[in-house]
Parts: C-alpha cells; sequence; structure tokens
C-alpha cells in the first residue's frame, strides 16, 4: 500500500531511500561530514546519523553558499542524500544539485512540500520520489 504526496519538484529526478526526518534546518558547512555522509553538527537532532544514500528531509539549509559546497563535494564522493525533501523552495540545495549535474551527471531530486505534508513524514519509512515531484511513502515499510 502507498501514500502519495504530491511535491513541487525543485529538481527533477528519482530515487528511493530510507526516510531521515527532522524539523530542524541545517548547515552543511560544519553541520555535514561530505566524506563521511555524518551529520556533525552536535547540537543538531540528527547529529551521529549517516545522510548519505537516504532521503533527507528538513525544512530548509541553514547558513549560506557553504551548503551548496559541502554538498557538492559530497556528491563528488558519493557520500550525498539520494534525495532532498524540504518544506520550503531552497536555493542551496537546488543549486548544489543541478551544478552536480553539469560536473558529474549526478543530480539529486530535491522536492518542496507543503508544510503539512512535511510534517507527517517520519525517520524510517521508505520513501520513493517521482520526477514530476511526487513523493511515495511506501506505507507500513518503516526500517
Amino acid at each position: 500500500m502507498e501514500r502519495v504526496i504530491q511535491g513541487r519538484a525543485l529538481v527533477a529526478g528519482e530515487a528511493e531511500g530510507e526516510a531521515l526526518v527532522t524539523d530542524q534546518p541545517l548547515s552543511f558547512w560544519g553541520g555535514y561530514d561530505q566524506r563521511t555522509g555524518e551529520i556533525i553538527d552536535r547540537r543538531h537532532p540528527l547529529s551521529g546519523q549517516i545522510a548519505a544514500g537516504r532521503v533527507l528531509a528538513l525544512p530548509a539549509s541553514r547558513g549560506s553558499s557553504t551548503t551548496t559546497a559541502v554538498l557538492l563535494e559530497a556528491v563528488k564522493l558519493g557520500k550525498a542524500p539520494a534525495a532532498i525533501v524540504t518544506s520550503a523552495v531552497d536555493h542551496f540545495f537546488s543549486l548544489a544539485s543541478i551544478v552536480a549535474d553539469e560536473m558529474y551527471r549526478k543530480p539529486i531530486p530535491i522536492i518542496a512540500l507543503a508544510p503539512e505534508d512535511f510534517t507527517t513524514l517520519r525517520t524510517g519509512q521508505r520513501l520513493r520520489i517521482r520526477r514530476d515531484g511526487a513523493l511515495i511513502v511506501l506505507t507500513g515499510c518503516v526500517l
């Protein structure tokens, strides 16, 4: 059984993976280890979690364009999230994905959900992202 949430594709793409969800923004500069995919901001609720290969759901990035640089390096090293889901348009995540596509042919799907839809996501759910911005929650599948 599936539940479909229609989002807005900021950078179109397809991905599937385990959700890693937070209601707190994250600065990738000093908050994300691009060599391992670990969230290293020790004050963040996801501290110590590995986001590489997972669908990272967070309301937005925090900080500046350095988020783009760190995320781009994570893509290059194969340690980026499989997709990013936000509750608002995030230009820094989108820019990183667009540049990753140009440089490495490895875009990260980025979608924005309505805030009320975003709050229904839970860590451990299996999520699938479609090119049209739809997010499919594979119901009953919590890892």
